[in-house]
């Protein structure tokens, strides 16, 4: 499924996020834990760029015409409300900064909010949008990898 011209971990990362979004999708908390603690097992900085790329484009998918708080607080409300149906784990916290991360407000390094639930929380609000945009994942994630993947190859002037 995913190009294999992508170095390994791009492509293992790929697998773990379609295995966690699968999971989320289908309300399956035992498979979210176990695919974000493979996501967790990889390059850190790497998966964070990833779901920070799907999660703003995700967002521009569903506000082409630039997103307000408002927007913000009913994505954070929905996707709570909706996770803690079957993820009692869920981490209101975590999503803020998901949310605020990927759109640049929040510097999530130096503001870390229980660091161990970003890649859940993060999950959690790429499902959410994914369902409310009715889009499949593949693209989204393909073009968050090709990004890193062309920034890395970027010779710095």
């Amino acid at each position: 499924m995913w190009p294999t011209h992508w170095p390994a971990v791009a492509r293992d990362i790929a697998e773990a996020l379609d295995a966690a979004i699968v999971a989320a999708r289908a309300s399956d908390a035992a498979a979210l834990t176990e695919a974000t603690e493979e996501l967790a097992a990889l390059p850190a900085e790497q998966v964070g760029a990833v779901l920070s790329g799907v999660v703003r484009e995700l967002l521009e998918t569903l506000h082409p015409d630039g997103l307000t708080g408002e927007d913000v607080q009913d994505v954070l409300t929905r996707c709570a409300r909706a996770a803690a149906l079957w993820f009692p784990a869920v981490d209101v916290d975590s999503l803020v900064t998901v949310l605020t991360g990927a759109l640049g407000v929040a510097d999530v390094e130096e503001n870390p909010r229980r660091p161990e639930r970003a890649v859940e929380a993060a999950i959690l609000v790429i499902a959410d949008l994914l369902s409310a945009a009715e889009v499949p994942a593949d693209g989204y994630v393909r073009r968050a990898l090709d990004e890193i993947a062309r920034a890395e190859t970027v010779e710095m002037p």
